[in-house]
């Protein structure tokens, strides 16, 4: 449906928009916008709520989970987040699709969204990777905020022939961005891969158990 829309779209700058997203003031497009301007950025994500007011994204984190997972999740509307990154525009290395602007030339150039092998899942992480490839940054604002009814539409993934839809998604990330997956720039490798929450790692980085077995 977005490479639909983006085919029929007449801008320079297209928003991917989920249908289950509720806007909250006046001024996110312009807050969005504003963040697409710098030379160098190549997509924009927006701070998203869930309607009780926690964070549903504050960016997305590479490998959580074993694929991908959204940054502070369930946080506080209000909280500054770790080391204030709620509170701050900043890069990271993907943003979710659910609010997403880029500017065409952008999208095309890459082909839109990978509708044959990520119909539903991730295809907003592998797009942004794909961004990322040609030197481009991905950046998230705190300043743009929306409520997210997040799969009020569509339904989850946890049973029957969508659970195995989406199991296969995230093989293809697997095979796909393997060596990117093990390793995310902005998230730092002391801290889970199994929540969103920021809190420490359960085992050290690989280089480290390395570096304590030669210590010893």
């Amino acid at each position: 449906m977005n490479n639909f829309g983006a085919r029929h779209a007449q801008g320079e700058v297209l928003v991917l928009l989920n249908d289950d997203i509720v806007v909250r003031g006046n001024d996110w497009l312009d807050q969005m916008l504003a963040a697409l301007m710098p030379p160098g950025v190549g997509v924009v994500g927006a701070k998203l709520h869930y309607p009780d007011g926690r964070v549903q994204h504050g960016g997305v984190v590479l490998g959580i989970g074993g694929v991908a997972g959204h940054a502070h999740k369930y946080f506080p509307r209000r909280h500054a987040g770790y080391f204030g990154r709620l509170a701050l525009p900043q890069a990271v290395s993907a943003v979710t699709g659910a609010c997403l602007m880029v500017r065409r030339e952008t999208y095309e150039a890459l082909g839109g969204l990978d509708e044959q092998h990520l119909a539903v899942a991730f295809n907003d992480v592998d797009f942004c990777l794909r961004v990322r490839e040609r030197g481009l940054r991905c950046v998230w604002t705190p300043y743009a905020e929306l409520t997210h009814l997040e799969s009020a539409s569509r339904g989850d993934d946890e049973t029957g022939e969508r659970h195995r839809r989406f199991q296969r998604e995230a093989a293809y990330m697997k095979r796909r961005w393997a060596s990117e997956l093990r390793e995310d720039p902005f998230y730092s490798p002391y801290l889970t891969l199994r929540r969103e929450d920021f809190s420490l790692g359960e085992t050290p980085p690989g280089y480290l158990s390395r570096l304590t077995a030669g210590a010893r």
